[in-house]
């Protein structure tokens, strides 16, 4: 009998690298619209979130500032990256507790 794993949808198999939480996270953050200019691993339009993760790591202040960028939006933290594409806002579009979700799993990356 033939294998058939190459028939597993992509979000299937991404569920199972980074589990059932992490793939929760990425749903929202794909109804939300941030996959239009972030991904985890590489630079879209935004900085990938890896780099986001490593640029605030051991930063204790690091949720509140990111959660308060994703609600008002703003320019200048990553304009090497943008090239001078501001973040827009999510608040009120994303509620704040989607927001809380997806900047904790940012941070988890």
């Amino acid at each position: 009998m033939k294998a058939r794993w190459f028939s597993i949808p992509a979000a299937a198999v991404l569920m199972l690298g980074v589990g059932q939480a992490n793939a929760d996270a990425l749903d929202l953050a794909k109804k939300s619209g941030c996959l239009a200019c972030h991904s985890i691993e590489k630079k879209v339009v935004g900085p990938a979130w890896k780099d986001v993760a490593a640029k605030y790591k051991g930063d204790g202040a690091a949720k509140a500032t990111l959660v308060e960028k994703v609600k008002k939006g703003g320019k200048g933290n990553w304009t090497s990256v943008t090239g001078g594409v501001p973040m827009p806002p999510y608040s009120p579009r994303v509620a704040d507790a989607d927001i809380d979700t997806l900047v904790d799993f940012i941070l988890t990356l």
